[in-house]
């Protein structure tokens, strides 16, 4: 019981930081891209990359919050 209350709470905290990460890196790509539409190719791809290792973080309390 408390083993799986734990896990719902790490994989709540756990993702949500990554969540708000995700979120702010796309808002402020789509800022940048509205203001020099011509950087938009080397703008998608930083914006991929802070998106994969934001997300990597919210895998890895998924995967500590699945083993016991």
């Amino acid at each position: 019981m408390i083993f799986t209350l734990a896990g719902g709470i790490i994989i709540a905290i756990g993702g949500l930081g990554p969540a708000l990460g995700i979120g702010l890196i796309g808002a402020k790509a789509v800022e940048a891209i509205g203001r020099n539409p011509e950087a938009s190719g080397k703008i998608m791809v930083n914006m991929l990359i802070a998106m994969a290792f934001a997300e990597a973080i919210a895998i890895y309390s998924l995967i500590f919050a699945f083993t016991k």
